[in-house]
């Protein structure tokens, strides 16, 4: 094959095969077979050996992984990241709202107060304050970073100073695009965002694990986190993280959205995954109704989700409201109960992996809790029968983070 015909097919397959990573993990519309998609990176992988010079710095190859030597280097966020405050109930919402809207108007909290329709829309200095409601995802906070289009950077949280650089990691997560999509991208643009597991994919990780006679992992939240700080991405792309994005950082040059929903809809348009359910609420009844609903609904989600985010919309208001030094006064998370259940051990049994690790297990009577019967849960190891000084007969409370208990 001559040089030329080499360059054009590896920037043809590099095209096709982030279109694909496209439509599967963030579309949800996969449009060919996982054995032709294997094809199509193979086919790259073989032509970029043969004529490296002509490899891609936004390459699809890059998401096979590779290994880090020695420690995650540490990274100073421009920016601070930010957590947020937790309510645990409608009341707390209200409360938070008037907060917002108080500090929007000083004049606008005796209207609250007196009017029987609080949740109605606000006209603040003649302004409406509009809500996004979006579904908390149980993840790991990451923080990525585009310069000219390209991923140059993906960090953890950390203490919300300073996080790990797990950019080798992230680029193994199809749902991040190496490269931003269309035109007109801001000269630096920082995403923030969760990276996530989905359940089926955590459960199928717990199986290996088992099978292999490692420790499980207690939820995917846990296994996710563990897998964005491995040193050998070769391994975490086995893990199949995902992301969706939520906020930004810094965004620097063109294009500046005006609101929460603006920056959601142009993330799409760049290529970023963000989550289907999130809503744009004209008032605080509205947000309180998500709420409801998606309480309902979250056993049915194929990833864990243990609240609501709300956030004023407008982004020159959540400039005036500002922060704290610990979170911003704009946005609040709504946490849901966790599922528990009290029920009674009926016996301390072992299970055999195919190694020959033994593991005790708890038998239960059986009991409803958060959609599912639960009989037996892992107890991980001997030492944490004794921590826990459980023994047969003992009643228990228990909780179902995700399919761990």
């Amino acid at each position: 094959m001559k040089p030329s015909e080499a360059k054009k097919e590896i920037e043809a397959l590099s095209t096709q095969i982030e279109e694909h990573n496209d439509r599967y993990y963030v579309q949800n519309k996969p449009s060919i077979s996982d054995a032709e998609y294997d094809r199509l990176l193979k086919r790259l992988m073989a032509l970029e050996e043969e004529f490296p010079q002509f490899k891609l710095p936004t390459s699809a190859t890059q998401r096979v992984g590779a290994k880090v030597e020695g420690n995650l280097p540490t990274v100073t966020h421009r920016l601070k990241m930010l957590s947020l405050d937790n309510t645990y109930s409608i009341d707390e919402i209200k409360l938070w709202y008037e907060r917002v809207v108080k500090g929007l108007s000083p004049h606008a909290g005796d209207f609250l107060r007196s009017s029987p329709h609080a949740g109605d829309s606000l006209l603040v200095k003649g302004q409406q304050i509009s809500l996004t409601a979006e579904p908390k995802i149980d993840g790991v906070s990451c923080a990525l970073t585009y310069k000219e289009g390209q991923l140059v950077l993906g960090a953890t949280r950390g203490d919300g100073s300073v996080g790990e650089d797990v950019t080798h990691n992230v680029k193994t997560i199809r749902s991040v695009p190496l490269k931003l999509k269309g035109k007109g991208h801001p000269q630096q643009l920082e995403v923030r965002g969760e990276v996530y597991m989905d359940k089926e994919d955590f459960a199928r990780l717990n199986r290996q694990r088992q099978e292999q006679g490692e420790e499980l992992f207690v939820n995917p939240r846990n296994a996710a986190s563990g897998s964005l700080k491995l040193l050998d991405s070769r391994l975490t792309v086995s893990r199949r993280l995902r992301f969706f994005v939520h906020s930004f950082g810094i965004l620097e040059g063109k294009n500046h959205p005006e609101s929460q929903w603006e920056f959601l809809q142009q993330c799409q348009t760049y290529g970023f995954a963000v989550n289907p359910f999130s809503l744009l609420c004209k008032n605080l009844d509205e947000v309180i109704r998500f709420c409801h609903q998606m309480q309902q609904k979250r056993q049915e989600l194929l990833y864990d989700v243990d609240g609501i985010v709300i956030k004023v919309n407008n982004l020159a208001q959540q400039q005036q409201l500002g922060a704290t030094m610990k979170s911003p006064r704009w946005a609040v998370a709504f946490k849901f109960p966790a599922y528990q259940a009290t029920t009674l051990v009926k016996e301390i049994t072992v299970q055999v992996g195919r190694t020959g690790v033994v593991t005790p297990v708890a038998e239960f009577q059986p009991v409803f809790c958060g959609g599912v019967t639960i009989s037996r849960a892992t107890l991980h190891n001997f030492d944490e029968i004794k921590r826990l000084n459980i023994n047969s007969g003992d009643r228990v409370l228990i909780e179902r983070a995700g399919d761990v208990i």
